[in-house]
């Protein structure tokens, strides 16, 4: 959980929340096929839905802000590295300008590659 204070307030951040605006930004992506579960299943990851993007992305506090670990699935033919630069890219710019928060790091982990449909 991400606690924020304001003039106004306090704010607590629930880590579902986080993981999903990361989920929906590492999604729009290209070459991203989907967020994968954190745990094998029968030598398989699976692709989680929308209302799952938690079980694929953990959230922790770092020393100088949050650090994000994403497992997603890949397209088959494209360059993994620009992908998961995109992905970091993107999830730190969302994170930022959503919820005025700060991204100390954003690790990327390929589970799969599939077919992109």
């Amino acid at each position: 959980m991400i606690q924020k204070s304001t003039e106004l307030g306090h704010i607590e951040l629930s880590n579902d929340v986080i993981a999903t605006i990361c989920g929906g930004a590492a999604t729009e992506c290209y070459g991203v096929v989907g967020m994968a579960s954190q745990k094998m299943i029968d030598g398989i990851y699976d692709l989680l839905k929308k209302e799952n993007y938690s079980k694929g992305i953990k959230v922790e506090n770092g020393e100088t802000g949050a650090i994000i670990s994403l497992y997603v699935i890949v397209g088959y033919g494209v360059k993994i590295s620009e992908i998961v630069y995109e992905v970091q890219k993107k999830v730190k710019y969302v994170l930022e300008k959503t919820l005025d928060i700060t991204i100390e790091a954003v690790n990327v982990y390929v589970q799969s590659i599939r077919v992109m449909d």
